[in-house]
């Protein structure tokens, strides 16, 4: 598995205005922002993106993944603070 692979993943099932996605073939870091998360908790948000790459962990070919799950507005909050 690779980052762009993860980020296909992602992107093919959450509209994301922001995606980055960072990694060494076994431990990921992901930026995700997308408008689907307003209204989310963070645990639910992450829930989103796991369910996407679940047969993945399920196989063994995606072993971790940390990721920031933000809105549109808090990434812009966040971007401001120097995030």
């Amino acid at each position: 598995m690779d980052t762009d692979r993860v980020k296909t993943l992602i992107a093919g099932g959450l509209p994301c205005e922001t995606l980055q996605v960072e990694g060494d073939g076994h431990h990921f870091e992901a930026l995700v922002v997308s408008s689907r998360f307003a209204g989310l908790s963070r645990v639910r948000r992450q829930q989103a993106v796991n369910a996407l790459l679940r047969p993945y962990f399920d196989s063994g070919e995606l072993h971790a993944l940390s990721m920031k799950t933000l809105t549109p507005e808090e990434w812009k909050e966040w971007s401001a603070l120097g995030g």
